[in-house]
């Protein structure tokens, strides 16, 4: 493996289990012996954890998906910039839960951003780009319902309160998102007990570790 670390996101819509997915993957690299980084987005680092508020409370949404876009890039940046960049060069794998394909998604395919908006902000703001996207995947209104669940009756936040159709087109594009990168994103049928889905999870990222191992032996 190269002294630069390896990047992994995990994306899917609401309720696929990104979070809990990162967790049982950052727990089972420390056990292979990686210095491993969780975060998340929007947040992961102080100035991007205040935008977050914004973002999830519904606050930015009258302004409109082009703002919404443009706030998502400004936590990105100040997250890039203050964590994950530097855990990538001190060699730390860094598993982040969303990242610039939400955007690309919730934003730009569903919300309409133009593609050209998006490709500029993320020139600017998007320093570190991901080695490997997992999308995690479920039917919509099983993931709506896994998210009702872990909200026990909580305010669903900005992107939860979304109807079924709206979480079908995110679906959609993840798939479609999935399938223009083949070499960076995997797919992950997420439906299963959550132990079954980290097993193929780490199965997929215990590959890519071994052939970037294998390059870097190669490079010497």
């Amino acid at each position: 493996m190269s002294a630069r670390g390896l990047f992994i996101t995990l994306e899917g819509g609401e309720g696929t289990g990104k979070s809990t997915q990162a967790r049982l993957l950052a727990a089972h690299l420390r056990a292979r012996g990686r210095r491993v980084v969780e975060t998340r987005e929007p947040g992961g680092s102080a100035g991007a954890e205040a935008v977050r508020h914004v973002l999830l409370s519904g606050a930015a949404e009258p302004l409109g998906p082009r703002v919404e876009a443009l706030l998502f890039a400004a936590a990105r940046a100040d997250h890039v910039a203050v964590l994950i960049a530097p855990a990538l060069a001190a060699g730390t794998v860094v598993v982040c839960d969303r990242f610039m394909d939400s955007t690309r998604v919730y934003q730009g395919v569903v919300g309409h951003v133009e593609p050209e908006l998006l490709r500029g902000l993320e020139r600017v703001c998007v320093k570190a780009r991901p080695d490997l996207t997992l999308v995690l995947d479920v039917p919509p209104e099983v993931g709506l319902g896994r998210a009702a669940a872990r909200g026990k009756g909580a305010v669903a936040d900005r992107f939860e309160r979304e109807g079924l159709a709206y979480h079908g087109a995110v679906r959609d594009a993840f798939l479609a998102l999935a399938a223009a990168e083949p070499e960076r994103c995997a797919v992950v049928d997420a439906t299963p007990a959550a132990e079954a889905v980290a097993v193929r999870i780490a199965a997929l990222v215990d590959a890519r570790l071994a052939l970037e191992s294998t390059g870097a032996e190669a490079m010497r």
